[in-house]
């Protein structure tokens, strides 16, 4: 008793596309043909194609089941190989479900790391860019300080900066600007780091600058952009006054360089929150 190509891959659970291309790889040798040219499958085909198809569901790479089904020396680094390769598939996809369940039930963002929660999903469309934009240059300790500032409920000052209109006059301006003024310095005092934007980066300088001054004039009107040149000039002249620390020179939230844009290296990320 034999069987058809059809037969055999009906048996196996498999189809006559998968049948034939395990014969085009060797993987499963040809069969006599009767003498109308069909194909003869015997019991032994049938072994040797559920043990193929056992191996593949198991995630064994095509090309190493031979290896595998002949148990020699290599076969077990490479079920090791694979066990080690599926951990990993099951910590990714566990991570993935647990950024999910964040999104579903906490109302999480999207785009930004999970453990910012619904604190961003509150703000301008704009405001949230400038995180994602962010969170591509910086590390998870400056982020996280962020995250920190962000899940604060927002005061007069912060939602004043964020809807700010292009055309804000000059006086609204520089009061915003004083107002912040406060907010960096209590946040210098208590993060040294997150005002030297280099020590606050995992990418290298150039990289990191373009991100954060990109960002910058993407994602705030030329009012905004105002607001933080007129910041870091207050806190430029209490330095001048000794009424700041050393370290003012990298606490304020931007400064104009010669091309009209704020100067990354003097930007305090998250400093508006």
């Amino acid at each position: 008793m034999t069987w058809s190509t059809r037969q055999l891959a009906e048996l196996a659970g498999t189809t006559l596309k998968t049948v034939r291309h395990y014969h085009q790889l060797g993987l499963l040798e040809e069969p006599e043909r009767a003498p109308n040219g069909y194909k003869r499958y015997d019991v032994r085909h049938l072994v040797r194609l559920m043990r193929i198809r056992r191996l593949a569901d198991l995630g064994v790479p095509l090309c190493d089941i031979p290896t595998v089904a002949a148990a020699d020396a290599r076969s077990t680094e490479v079920l090791r190989a694979l066990d080690a390769e599926l951990a990993a598939n099951i910590e990714r996809q566990q991570h993935m479900r647990r950024q999910l369940a964040a999104v579903l039930e906490d109302r999480a963002s999207l785009d930004l790391p999970v453990d910012f929660g619904a604190a961003a999903t509150t703000l301008p469309q704009a405001q949230q860019d400038l995180l994602v934009a962010y969170s591509s240059v910086l590390t998870p300790a400056a982020m996280s300080l962020i995250r920190d500032q962000y899940a604060r409920p927002r005061d007069e000052v912060a939602e004043g900066f964020e809807q700010l209109p292009a055309d804000a006059p000059e006086d609204v301006r520089r009061r915003l600007a004083a107002h912040l003024a406060a907010e960096v310095r209590a946040q210098r005092a208590g993060h040294t780091f997150i005002t030297d934007l280099d020590a606050a980066s995992r990418r290298n300088e150039t990289l990191t600058r373009s991100v954060v001054t990109q960002a910058l004039i993407t994602f705030y009107n030329e009012a905004q952009l105002d607001v933080l040149r007129h910041l870091h000039a207050l806190l430029e002249q209490e330095e001048a006054d000794g009424g700041a620390d050393g370290d003012s020179r990298r606490g304020g939230k931007g400064e104009q360089d010669h091309s009209g844009n704020p100067d990354p290296h003097r930007v305090t990320p998250g400093a508006t929150g």
